[in-house]
């Protein structure tokens, strides 16, 4: 067998070849990893002396962060009190009696419907923190129903409405509906705006992920796929469309690019957790009807969003922001320097600040008195190495500071590995 020579003539490429390259590829894999955490900035400590509750649902983490999903209330920076022993929690909203609700997804039921038994269940709870006693805090109340799939089927948020009835966004029929006592009392389809497939059960169609009431019966919801708020009027369907128009079922993914949890601030303008963007943008409504970037913000505390999911804007004129795959919660002013942060445990969906939670109608930083939008931070979007990222973060729970270079670093490090490995198999295949 012909002997492996390097460019250029020269020595062979023996084992002693191969274990300098698997050597090397490991000292540079770690030595990145430990440069990344020694110069990365502090993040998740920032503080004052302004007391605040904070209320946070916890999707949870490992492979599809199905895991370890919890609801808990921090008091400052300390947990007053912490329930999970559930795969998922996503929105969460405190009640006018104390009680929270939130929308989760579980796994092992035997009710399954048309599907396989044990199956997967989606829907909300009604958790009793039990703020009186010593007692833990305790679901006092389920709706849910089977889904196919852990992935892509979840209901993400609940409003209660002065009727009585829950308002429920369905990701696994696409769908927001109505449902009292048990039974559904009204839905909205999307499939009477969007061309559905056969069956929407079978594939991440629309992955509609919240819906808002914004008035007498009318709800603001996130079409997350098709990167675009609908407006649906009860009796009347959809009456208006942030980014795009009665005709257009795709928007513009540079205005927005899977959106989650928009906050309607009033006189045509939202604030919006612009996800896939990492980005959170508030857009205004134009005399001519258009959605423009009146303020955005990329980076809090020296760090990019990855991910981020939710974003309110507080009675204070702040806005808080949960920052899901630098597993953070961040409160930002106007101008966006941070003013308080908590690092979570796992990957949030989203946070509430008690006792106003989420608003409809909140301090818009619009200027009005000029065409350039607020700019804080800049975009960042390397091609590959940014989506291979965000694969990294939610399958192996990266932390914060681990961003594209690193990945680099990865990829030549596992490329030198394998191939001085290769080079030492096949030495020792040529001596034998």
């Amino acid at each position: 067998m012909r002997d492996l020579v390097p460019f250029g003539g020269g020595s062979r490429l023996d084992g002693r070849t191969g274990v300098a390259l698997v050597a090397f590829g490991v000292l540079l894999f770690v030595s990145s990893l430990v440069l990344g955490a020694a110069f990365a900035p502090d993040v998740g400590a920032a503080d004052d002396d302004e007391t605040r509750q904070t209320l946070v649902g916890s999707q949870g983490g490992g492979p599809g962060l199905h895991d370890h999903g919890s609801v808990y209330l921090l008091d400052g920076r300390e947990t007053e009190w912490r329930t999970g022993g559930t795969d998922s929690y996503f929105d969460v909203t405190m009640l006018d009696n104390g009680s929270v609700m939130a929308g989760f997804m579980q796994g092992g039921y035997e009710a399954c419907g048309p599907y396989e038994s044990p199956c997967t269940h989606t829907g909300f709870r009604i958790i009793d923190p039990n703020d009186d006693s010593d007692a833990a805090p305790e679901i006092e109340y389920e709706y849910s129903f089977p889904v196919r799939s852990q992935a892509n089927s979840e209901v993400h948020d609940v409003e209660l409405l002065d009727s009585g009835e829950f308002l429920v966004s369905d990701m696994e029929h696409e769908r927001i509906f109505t449902v009292k006592d048990g039974e559904v009392t009204w839905e909205w389809n999307a499939s009477s705006r969007y061309d559905a497939p056969d069956d929407p059960t079978r594939t991440d169609w629309l992955h509609i992920n919240d819906v808002d009431v914004i008035g007498e019966d009318r709800y603001l919801v996130s079409v997350r796929n098709a990167h675009q708020l609908v407006i649906v009027e009860r009796g009347e369907g959809v009456v208006e469309v942030v980014n795009g128009d009665e005709e257009t079922t795709q928007g513009d993914p540079t205005l927005l690019r899977q959106q989650h949890n928009p906050q309607w601030l009033g006189d045509g303008r939202v604030l919006v957790a612009d996800s896939h963007n990492d980005r959170v943008v508030e857009l205004e409504r134009t005399d001519g009807g258009e959605w423009e970037v009146a303020w955005e913000i990329y980076a809090a505390e020296g760090v990019n969003f990855n991910w981020p999911r939710d974003a309110d804007r507080l009675d204070n004129g702040n806005t808080l922001i949960t920052d899901s795959l630098n597993k953070r919660v961040v409160e930002v002013n106007r101008s966006g320097a941070t003013v308080w942060s908590y690092g979570t445990p796992e990957v949030p969906y989203e946070a509430e600040r008690l006792p106003e939670g989420e608003t409809v109608g909140a301090t818009s930083y619009a200027d009005g008195d000029g065409d350039e939008p607020t700019t804080i931070g800049e975009g960042r979007d390397i091609p590959v190495l940014s989506f291979l990222l965000v694969i990294f973060q939610t399958g192996l729970q990266t932390p914060f500071w681990f961003n594209e270079g690193h990945v680099a670093v990865t990829i030549v490090s596992l490329v030198s590995v394998l191939t001085g490995f290769g080079i030492v198999v096949r030495d020792r295949l040529t001596r034998g």
